[in-house]
Parts: structure tokens; sequence; C-alpha cells
């Protein structure tokens, strides 16, 4: 099973998701910034330094917001969702996606995410809808 830590990075009420490149597993959905845990490291150790690698963003890591567990037909994943806060909406964009995007957080559905996503999507936007954020 890949463990990951992905990050609901936020700044100013926006939400940053990027799409995955052409060529890779899942090529052009959408997710949610993060990676593959190492060896020796905490989920929140991880999740810092994908975003170290993937955008220069030298985030804050904060409170977990829930995990999703998905059997693709080639391989399973627990993916673990942590609260970011970014230090800004400037992203040192690197290779590593398609694109990447600042949107409204109650716009996800409007994104085709990869199925590991959708049960964080839905619990973020209930999240959303009860804090009117």
């Amino acid at each position: 099973m890949k463990i990951v830590s992905a990050g609901l990075i936020m700044y100013q009420n926006k939400l940053l998701i990027a799409q995955r490149k052409r060529g890779k597993s899942l090529e052009y959905k959408w997710e949610f910034p993060g990676g593959k845990l190492e060896e020796g490291e905490s989920l929140e150790e991880c999740l810092h330094r994908e975003l170290m690698e993937e955008f220069h963003m030298d985030s804050k890591v904060k409170d977990f917001f829930m995990e999703s567990r998905y059997e693709y037909p080639d391989f399973s994943i627990s993916l673990n969702a942590f609260w970011v806060e970014a230090p800004s909406d400037k992203i040192e964009y690197m290779d590593s996606h398609e694109q990447i995007k600042w949107i409204n957080p109650l716009d996800v559905d409007s994104y085709d995410f990869a199925a590991a996503d959708k049960p964080i999507l839905n619990a973020l936007v209930e999240y959303f809808k009860q804090n009117k954020r």
C-alpha cells in the first residue's frame, strides 16, 4: 500500500489544486499536492518535503483532516490530508504537474479528481458549507 500525504493548501480562502502530468498514472486527473511517505518520515514531514520539492514552498503543515483509502486496479493507497497554510499565493511552479490552480473550495466538484481524493473532496465541501468560509 502506498502511503501518501496530501495538502489542503489554503491562502486567503483559496485552495491549491494540481493536475497530474501526461504520461503519469492517472494522467490529467486533479489532486491535492503531496507525495509518498519515505522511510523514517512522519506524514507531516513527508508533506513538507514534497511541497518544498514540487513548489519550493516552505509551508506550515497544520492539523490532520482525514484519511482516504482506495484500491486502484494496480495499487492501493492511503491518502492522508492535512491543512496547510501557504505563505503566499505565488508558487514557484515546477515540472511536477500539468498545471496548478487556486480555486474556491466549494468549486472542487468542477474538476476531475483522482478517485482516492473524492472522499476528501466530499468532506471538504461539507466542511466549507458548515463553516461558511
